[in-house]
C-alpha cells in the first residue's frame, strides 16, 4: 500500500482501542497525535502537516493534542483544515 506521499507502508488497523473523555461521553482513539511540532519550534510545512493528520485518521486516530500556547490558533487551524473534508464526508455518509 502507498501512502498519499508515495511512501510504501503496511496496511494499518482502523479498530484501535477507544477511550471516553471525562464525563463528556466523547469517544476517541486511545492513540493520539501530539500536534505541537506542526506549528511550534521547527514547524512542519502546512501541506505536510495536513497530509500527516489525514494519514493518521486513515489509520484510526481520532484524538489530536493541540494548544494555543504553541502558536496562537495555528495548530487548531491546521487540524481543522485537515479534518474539514473528512468531517463533510462523514456527515454526508450519515445523512443518507
Amino acid at each position: 500500500m502507498l501512502a498519499s506521499n508515495g511512501v510504501k507502508c503496511h496496511r494499518h488497523r482502523r479498530d484501535h482501542a477507544k477511550r471516553i473523555l471525562g464525563n463528556s461521553g466523547l469517544e476517541v482513539s486511545a492513540l493520539g497525535l501530539g500536534c505541537m511540532g506542526l506549528s511550534f519550534g521547527p514547524a512542519t510545512e502546512k501541506s505536510e502537516a495536513i497530509a500527516l493528520i489525514r494519514a493518521v485518521v486513515e489509520r484510526g486516530v481520532t484524538f489530536f493534542d493541540t494548544a494555543e500556547v504553541y502558536s496562537p490558533y495555528v495548530n487548531e487551524e491546521v487540524v481543522g483544515e485537515a479534518l474539514a473534508p473528512l468531517r463533510r464526508a462523514a456527515t454526508d455518509s450519515y445523512s443518507t
